[in-house]
């Protein structure tokens, strides 16, 4: 069990104001101090400060939102109705403030009249969420070519989490780590992996669940690095007032672990890059974490031991008991050769079941029609397929696509077992086949949300395909202009190849869906040229939701219709949110760049698609 390693901050005061960084103190020091950093002195708050307790967080104060969905059930739903269809045209902009260059996919919480910005580079700002004005900044210095060993992806900065009076976050290297949420200043920090040796990449924040930090990560691998093999893939839990770490669970079985000979003879050191980058779920009755994985290293299973391996736990749905980090249950959605993850979102919810067999492609014919049940429901991966599972057992009910997608033939309704396409499967290196959604997805990180008022969940999806080659070296011997043009979009990391092509008999990349959680009938679709992203709800019957080409729109939740719409002018790069402060809502997103086949100047993307890559957060509300 690692201990967490207390650090004193020094504070020096600029234009921009307090900024934190860490200074290393002798060990009598920190044996001495132990005291003042004890939880007795931090996780108390203050008279200014009430601190936020794990009841707040599994019910927050319709005012708050205090984690990356708002709630532990991932819904993207705010109650909040002060702005609704009758006047939400009348939106106008409060504030906006710039952004660290880069910042892209991120999400503010608001608790307490402040929001908490995360940014590139591990930057956190506190904001005052009336005027824009900053209260406090922190920063972390890296250490020199730390992104050579976790990459590029680890400068994001998904979400941050809140307990008590602790603003907590993972690091891009390798850290857990706590600060003082009126002050800046940091509390514990504890080292989750020496980057340098089981190296991973965080690109989104934990959670906190029954005072647990919940974090997952990606696991790096790629040929010219030796890092990134089974131990560096884990999800880890962290005392949230100490950072002593409590638990971990490896995502690769480690020997003896059931699952170990899902990899048939592949040496256990190759086993690799089975990872949880995105944020997990929780449900508080039956103490169980939900969360998702990602695609192997390399990819096409023809690389690694043979196509019959089902190579657990990569692109499931795991439960894990929130106290051990034991498994209760997994449900595997893809043995994936094509780089498409599932480790997005899970929205959790008591709904009757009952899916319409002239719209659901994949029922499970045991089901009682109507009956409520606790389920998992959503898109989890980039096939754009919705699944719906039994959240306390992980039973198949019903799955169907929502973008057109030709790598899985057929799902048992009984047993819930995937079948995939066999003629997309590759046999041999080089070999080539047209795969629908791209392995940058039908969706990617871009989260949707869950209505209870519709029963409706709504999702941003896109039309791609792609020519996808097998390729052991990145190189091709094929001399043909297609392989070519494929090689050009090498995935290394992956061993895959792929140009993009829009889905055939499509004109537009961009959709949003509303989806029924009981039926899974379609309630209604838009669609656009450019690209659509993250989406959130509100009580006010509204869907808020943006796109690349810098518009930022309300819809209608029943019937998709456009109410409101401003053109911010750069790409909608990050998670939408609503809050209120002193009885007034408000609605907050920020744009930025982002990496999508949709992005402009991408192979997908419209010419005429042409917005600004300003990074900058922006605040509404109604008039006064």
């Amino acid at each position: 069990m690692k201990h967490a390693i207390p650090v004193f901050p020094s504070i020096f005061h600029s234009a921009f104001g307090v900024f934190v960084r860490p200074v290393k103190k002798s060990l009598t020091v920190l044996l001495a101090s132990v005291v003042l950093l004890s939880p007795l002195s931090y996780g108390q708050g203050s008279d200014s400060f009430p601190p936020v307790t794990d009841a707040m967080l599994q019910d927050p104060a319709p005012s708050d939102w205090l984690m990356w969905r708002r709630t532990l059930d991932s819904w993207g739903y705010s109650p909040l109705a002060e702005v609704d269809r009758d006047n939400v045209d009348q939106l106008r902009m409060v504030w906006t403030r710039g952004l660290a260059a880069g910042t892209g996919e991120i999400t503010p919480l608001a608790y307490n009249g402040v929001l908490y910005v995360p940014q590139v580079n591990d930057r956190i700002e506190a904001i005052d969420a009336l005027t824009g004005d900053l209260i406090w900044e922190y920063g972390r210095d890296h250490p020199e070519g730390l992104y050579g060993y976790v990459g590029g992806n680890a400068r994001n900065n998904r979400n941050i989490a809140i307990f008590e009076n602790l603003i907590i976050n993972t690091s891009d290297d390798g850290f857990v780590f706590a600060l003082d949420a009126e002050t800046g200043e940091t509390v514990w920090e504890t080292e989750v992996f020496d980057y340098k040796v089981n190296s991973g990449t965080h690109s989104s924040g934990p959670i906190i669940a029954d005072g647990r930090v919940i974090s997952g990560r990606s696991c790096r691998a790629k040929p010219t690095y030796p890092g990134g093999g089974p131990e560096a893939c884990f999800v880890a839990a962290h005392d949230a007032l100490t950072g002593v770490e409590l638990w971990r669970r490896q995502l690769i079985p480690k020997p003896g672990e059931p699952g170990y000979e899902t990899w048939g003879d592949v040496p256990y050191e190759e086993r690799q890059h089975v990872g949880s980058w995105m944020p997990a779920s929780y449900d508080p009755e039956l103490k169980l974490i939900i969360l998702g994985t990602s695609v192997t290293s390399p990819a096409p299973k023809v690389f690694l031991g043979g196509v019959e391996n089902d190579h657990l736990y990569h692109n499931s749905t795991l439960a894990l008991e929130v106290e051990t980090g034991e498994i209760r249950w997994h449900y595997q959605h893809l043995n994936d050769h094509w780089d498409l993850d599932h480790p997005y979102e899970r929205l959790l919810v008591d709904t009757a079941v009952a899916p319409d067999p002239d719209e659901v492609e994949w029922i499970n014919p045991n089901l009682k029609a109507g009956e409520v049940r606790k389920v998992i429901t959503g898109i989890p991966g980039k096939t754009g397929i919705v699944y719906t599972l039994d959240r306390e057992t992980g039973e198949f009910l019903w799955a169907t696509p929502t973008v057109f997608q030709n790598v899985i033939s057929d799902i048992d309704g009984v047993t819930g077992e995937v079948t995939e396409n066999p003629e997309l499967i590759f046999r041999e290196n080089e070999q080539i086949v047209f795969v629908c959604p791209h392995l940058l997805g039908g969706r990617d990180w871009e989260a949707g949300a869950y209505s209870p008022l519709t029963n409706n969940m709504y999702y941003g999806v896109r039309n791609t395909c792609a020519d996808m080659m097998a390729t052991a070296d990145l190189k091709t011997t094929n001399n043909t202009e297609l392989a070519r043009d494929i090689i050009d979009g090498a995935q290394a990391i992956y061993s895959l190849a792929a140009r993009a092509r829009m889905t055939p008999g499509e004109t537009n990349s961009g959709t949003v869906r509303a989806i029924n959680a009981e039926t899974g009938r379609t309630e209604w679709i838009y669609e656009q040229r450019a690209g659509t992203v993250s989406m959130v709800a509100t009580g006010g019957r509204l869907v808020f939701g943006g796109d690349i080409n810098g518009r930022f729109r309300a819809f209608d939740d029943e019937t998709g219709e456009i109410l409101w719409e401003i053109n911010l002018g750069a790409q909608v790069s990050g998670y939408p949110i609503t809050f209120a402060v002193d009885g007034k809502q408000y609605v907050a997103v920020n744009t930025g760049r982002w990496l999508s086949l949709v992005n402009p100047g991408s192979s997908l993307a419209p010419s005429e698609i042409k917005p600004s890559e300003g990074t900058n957060l922006f605040v509404f509300a109604l008039p006064q």
